[in-house]
């Protein structure tokens, strides 16, 4: 197995070399054809010498007389023809160089390959050859009562741990394990990615980090989408689930259209269109996302819509654009985008069709939800929580979208309601 993963990784590397090479090939064709259009340009734009070229005019004029006894001329709308025809091909072929660098996302930068971003987080290897970075918070798992993967927002990562910061942690015993998710900070990316190969990687990651039969699932924002996952694929690994303000797809078939088209017309104009390149034209999100002629996402843009309640703690919270560099650092297509193209895509399945499969003695799921978040509306979670009995509901008042990075108090009742039941 070890040796069919190795030759799986050079033949990568092989594959990204090759692709870097004929990328690098595309630059010098489109620079050269560049270069001709210019040519031709000037070409026609110097004077005509005359409006014919007579044969006997040339020094072989007796020669040429012999064989035909009557001027011969080129007819000056033939060489126009030529030329235009050449110069739509140089542009077509131009055109064609330019697409393929604007729509086409650049090769990401692996980590620890040549030119890619150092490797210094622990990681694990997945059942795909893939690397997947972690990173521990708490009290030892040997230890631990308690045993929590949390996971990471949009343009989040590994240090991004905020419950790990209660004072619970040492007095309830519990172990925290947050990791990049595919394509962010240094795990590989997975141009395959779904909802629910993260699932799966969650379930290897619980056993190669040895946390038992069971453990407990947290996502924060984005990261929700990815506990709908593990309820839907790994139910049977979980102790206990806790959605934070989690992101929705305004595409999930059980939503009435009047209500998730009012949720969705409360948006940015811009992010709706970010959204609906997102649904129903994912190649296109790379492009529509760096592109300068149209407003982009403006969650990508680091321009979120925050209501007053978040913008008290954005002021709060240090090092977030070095967090956010670590994040894409591979590339922002297979982090970011890829994010967009899965979490508004055509999902495989729909959450509000879910069963319980943890009974009330076993384990519990929450969601929690801000009554001020400007980015998910609350109409929405409240459809959810009528669909889904046995999800139980928290809607918190005066909270927008970031209350997961406010004061202890709140993570402390978060955390004793998930691992107790307490509240």
């Amino acid at each position: 197995m070890e040796k069919q993963n190795t030759e799986l990784y050079l033949k990568n590397c092989h594959i990204i070399l090759e692709n870097e090479r004929l990328r690098k090939k595309a630059q010098r064709l489109d620079q050269e054809n560049r270069a001709l259009l210019s040519q031709l340009q000037h070409r026609l734009s110097e004077p005509s010498s005359g409006q014919k070229n007579e044969i006997n005019d040339t020094p072989n004029s007796v020669f040429a007389a012999q064989e035909f006894p009557f001027p011969c001329t080129v007819s000056p709308s033939l060489t126009s023809s030529a030329m235009s025809w050449k110069i739509i091909v140089v542009l077509l072929i131009g055109s064609l160089a330019w697409a393929q660098q604007a729509f086409w996302p650049p090769l990401p930068r692996i980590c620890g390959s040549l030119g890619g971003p150092p490797v210094t987080a622990p990681r694990i290897k997945l059942r795909d050859g893939r690397y997947l970075a972690y990173k521990e918070h708490g009290i030892p798992k040997e230890t631990a009562k308690y045993k929590i993967v949390l996971v990471h927002g949009y343009t989040g990562g590994r240090h991004d741990a905020s419950f790990s910061t209660s004072a619970l942690v040492e007095e309830f015993g519990i172990y925290i394990v947050t990791f990049d998710r595919p394509g962010y900070g240094e795990s590989d990316p997975d141009p395959k990615r779904t909802i629910k190969s993260t699932a799966l990687d969650i379930e290897e990651l619980g056993e190669q980090l040895q946390l038992g039969a069971k453990f407990y699932v947290i996502g924060i924002s984005m990261g929700g989408q990815v506990v709908w996952g593990c309820l839907k694929y790994i139910p049977h690994r979980l102790a206990g689930a806790a959605l934070i303000a989690p992101v929705i797809n305004y595409w999930w078939p059980s939503f009435p259209a009047n209500l998730s088209t009012e949720a969705y017309n409360q948006q940015p104009l811009e992010d709706q269109w970010a959204l609906r390149v997102a649904h129903y034209m994912p190649w296109l999100v790379y492009w529509w996302n760096t592109q300068k002629w149209f407003p982009s996402s403006t969650v990508t843009a680091g321009k979120p819509n925050l209501l007053a309640p978040d913008l008290k703690i954005v002021s709060k919270i240090a090092g977030r654009t070095t967090r956010r560099e670590y994040a894409s650092q591979q590339g922002v297509f297979e982090s970011f985008h890829r994010d967009m193209m899965i979490g508004f895509g055509h999902w495989e399945f729909d959450p509000m069709d879910l069963e319980n499969h943890l009974p009330d003695s076993e384990g519990s799921v929450h969601l929690w939800h801000g009554v001020e978040d400007g980015m998910v509306p609350v109409s929405l979670q409240r459809y959810i929580a009528e669909k889904l009995p046995w999800i139980q509901y928290h809607e918190i008042p005066d909270a927008g979208h970031l209350f997961a990075y406010a004061d202890d108090s709140l993570k402390d009742s978060i955390l004793k309601t998930l691992l107790t039941g307490d509240k």
